[in-house]
């Protein structure tokens, strides 16, 4: 490893491809004659296939979770905080496998991707996927790398809720479930700012109803504006608060609608131009109904704790005290399903100020129990 990195980095990682030619069958009730996906690994699998960890990314993640892809490159993966040698999920101890979901926009197929039978982007063709689906894909990848059972499955928001779906269908392939600031299903306060988002995206004069690539153009301003929502909620007032406050950029009001006077507003237009011209409009769309649709409860007469009662996994589940997208009274309603399942569970409330976001970020409380819940897992 070049010593430019840290010790506890995984160091140069190369992200590879998994090629599926049997079609995958969705529950829009389209079918995907074929596609690929995109995943990085870190550590090594055991001679037993034991000790096999599985990354599921939040809505604009995705397969880059951890190391660097250059000596260049100036930031590690997007979860390198708690992934690497001594780390929570230490890759001296765990097989860790990262992908970019079905649907994404950073290599697996997409609605970026080419349809093989047109020869075009899938655009606005693209089928509408579901959290079940992204589980039915990823068992397909498992079974690639020879993976018949995870130690665990791990995701934070909604990493997490495909976690908690991969317990409920392959109960016999997850040991651990781990769920990070998650939620057994949106709230109509989240659903709504799902679509103030999409409508964003929509409304766009340069979407084009979704085939924006055959105009030569992207839905930039849609894409700006729904990043800027959504970064919004992913913030506490508190951490706003304490990272811009009502700071300006100058030392007077300009009293023009044209000009960027206080520092938040700077941060969020940055944060709306990064984003928009990094992630496709169409995924943005996919992941965003992914969500909205996610509810294993439904299967069961929307008992949660019915939907919990299929599963045989431990879990760990863990909320932050100032995360009002998913708040820790979400993540009490699984502790309690999975209670009355009579499953083991072990539940976390961090008093943090960062919000959402907070999952991301190495809190040492959070860091210490992550660490001894996964130190406990036997591979």
């Amino acid at each position: 490893m070049p010593s430019t990195f840290p010790e506890d980095s995984v160091g140069l990682v190369t992200p590879q491809i998994a090629e599926f030619e049997q079609p995958l069958e969705l529950d829009c009730g389209k079918t995907l004659p074929a596609y690929q996906i995109i995943y990085e690994t870190y550590g090594q699998l055991n001679a037993a296939g034991s000790n096999a960890v599985l990354i599921c990314h939040a809505l604009s993640g995705h397969h880059h979770a951890a190391g660097y892809h250059s000596p260049e490159d100036k930031k590690p993966g997007w979860w390198d905080a708690c992934i690497g040698p001594g780390k929570a999920i230490d890759t001296n101890k765990f097989f860790v496998v990262s992908l970019n979901n079905l649907g994404g926009c950073h290599g697996s197929t997409g609605p970026a991707s080419i349809d093989p039978e047109t020869g075009k982007q899938y655009g606005a063709t693209f089928p509408i996927v579901t959290v079940k689906d992204w589980v039915r894909s990823q068992v397909r990848l498992a079974d690639r790398l020879d993976i018949k059972q995870w130690a665990a499955v791990v995701g934070g928001s909604m990493g997490g809720m495909q976690a908690m779906q991969w317990s409920i269908m392959y109960p016999k392939r997850v040991r651990h479930c781990v769920a990070i600031a998650a939620a057994p299903k949106l709230s109509a306060q989240n659903i709504a700012f799902n679509e103030v988002a999409r409508q964003a995206i929509m409304k766009d004069p340069d979407f084009h109803g979704g085939d924006f690539a055959a105009h030569g153009v992207i839905p930039k301003r849609g894409l700006m504006l729904a990043r800027m929502v959504g970064h919004i909620t992913y913030l506490s007032d508190d951490s706003m608060g304490q990272k811009f406050g009502r700071e300006l950029r100058s030392d007077c009001l300009t009293y023009d609608f044209n000009n960027i006077e206080f520092q938040v507003e700077s941060y969020l237009r940055y944060q709306g131009e990064q984003f928009s011209t990094r992630f496709d409009g169409n995924t943005y769309l996919l992941m965003t109904k992914a969500l909205d649709y996610f509810d294993p409860a439904a299967d069961f007469n929307d008992d949660l704790s019915a939907a919990m009662a299929e599963a045989s996994a431990s879990f760990f589940i863990v909320s932050f005290t100032t995360d009002w997208r998913f708040s820790p009274a979400r993540s009490r309603e699984i502790v309690d399903a999975l209670i009355s399942a009579d499953k083991r569970v072990t539940y976390l409330e961090v008093d943090a100020p960062q919000g959402h976001d907070a999952f991301l970020i190495p809190i040492p409380r959070y860091l210490q129990a992550f660490s001894g819940f996964m130190q406990r897992i036997e591979v």
